[in-house]
């Protein structure tokens, strides 16, 4: 197949990666393109050559210290900017000869603009329902020109009311490239992603103290304000900050923690920080919001509805009694890379044979 996969503008899609669309979109370009299809990506400039990039945004402006697509913080100047390289980019993707288009981008153009081709398209929805996601969506369901899929179960149930019924393709990890570890070592407990007040770094830190542990906290700090305010004051010798990790060092900090804290303070679509966690045998304490609750069994983490630092602690102290090969099992079983990427493939091949399947929603 010759498929054409647009990303999101907010960053480059290269490791090291900021969040988990930009793992989820290089990893499957790359299974991809290694089984045989034709891929082009549609991203920003310094994306890795090796997706085969068509660039449609330059990253001059891109900031690597602030991770922002422009300097000044202008949303005005960003919003214009990709509204304008996601417009060029669909009054021309007819003519490149794809079979379909897979579309992640996360804005409303591609969806706007989809009456005006012909190539079919497939859309995954990666987050809530957003405002400009909704009109576009809305709008674009009185032609049905796109096949909608979400990245889980909960998040297809938000979308519901604007989408209909979509199928559930689950994120995954490639279980192979993470190390399984049996016996951990460290006597920590690990947090781990981007430190912003959607994540609840705090809060994390708060329950293992409370819970008589130490906890290490991996990731780049992508709200300094809310670190400032919220995460610096609880810093102490219980606290360690071992910041952005290459693959080979993040796979050691989670193989060798009792349990990974995972505090969402949004309704989070996926996390695939829960998968990553799983594939090491690493048990997860969290908060049951978003997709959390989907993606975990009782075998696989502890949960608690509240946000309370002293049920989290309980929560942590359940899971560092967990089976670890449960863990591993359940990230084999159920959030495997390539069972995620099979799915993708046989609704691209549904789509090119019969193109009156979009219209199924």
């Amino acid at each position: 197949m010759n498929i054409g996969i647009i990303a999101h503008l907010k960053h480059p899609i290269r490791k090291p990666y900021m969040g988990g669309l930009e793992a989820f979109t290089h990893d499957v370009c790359l299974r991809l393109k290694n089984r045989g299809h034709q891929i082009t990506l549609y991203a920003s400039e310094l994306s890795d050559p090796a997706l085969n990039v068509r660039v449609i945004m330059s990253d001059t402006d891109y900031d690597r210290e602030t991770f922002s697509r422009f300097r000044s913080h202008e949303l005005s100047e960003e919003f214009i900017s990709t509204h304008h390289a996601y417009l060029e980019l669909m009054q021309d993707i007819d003519g490149q000869g794809h079979d379909i288009i897979f579309n992640n981008s996360l804005n409303y153009v591609p969806i706007t603009m989809a009456s005006l081709i012909q190539t079919p398209m497939l859309t995954v929805l990666h987050t809530p329902p957003i405002f400009e996601l909704k009109r576009a969506i809305r709008h674009e369901k009185k032609r049905g020109q796109i096949r909608y899929v979400s990245v889980s179960r909960p998040n297809a149930e938000a979308w519901r009311p604007f989408v209909g019924d979509c199928e559930v393709v689950s994120n995954g990890v490639d279980t192979t490239r993470w190390t399984f570890v049996d016996q951990p070592t460290g006597g920590y407990v690990l947090w781990f992603g981007r430190i912003h007040p959607d994540k609840g770094t705090h809060l994390a830190i708060q329950a293992a103290k409370e819970a008589g542990r130490k906890i290490k906290i991996a990731g780049s700090i992508a709200d300094r304000s809310y670190f400032d305010i919220y995460v610096q004051p609880l810093l102490d010798d219980s606290v360690e900050l071992v910041g952005n990790c290459s693959h080979e060092q993040l796979n050691h900090y989670i193989g060798n923690a009792d349990v990974s804290v995972i505090t969402p303070c949004w309704d989070e679509p996926f996390g695939l920080v829960v998968a990553e966690s799983l594939a090491c045998g690493t048990p997860v304490a969290g908060i049951a919001r978003g997709a959390l609750p989907s993606i975990l069994c009782e075998k696989s983490g502890c949960l608690t509805s509240s946000s309370s630092p002293s049920e989290l602690a309980r929560c942590i102290n359940q899971a560092a009694l967990l089976n670890r090969a449960d863990c591993r099992q359940r990230a084999e079983s159920e959030l495997d890379v390539e069972r995620m990427v099979d799915a993708y493939e046989q609704l691209f091949a549904q789509l090119i044979s019969t193109p009156s399947l979009v219209y199924a929603n």
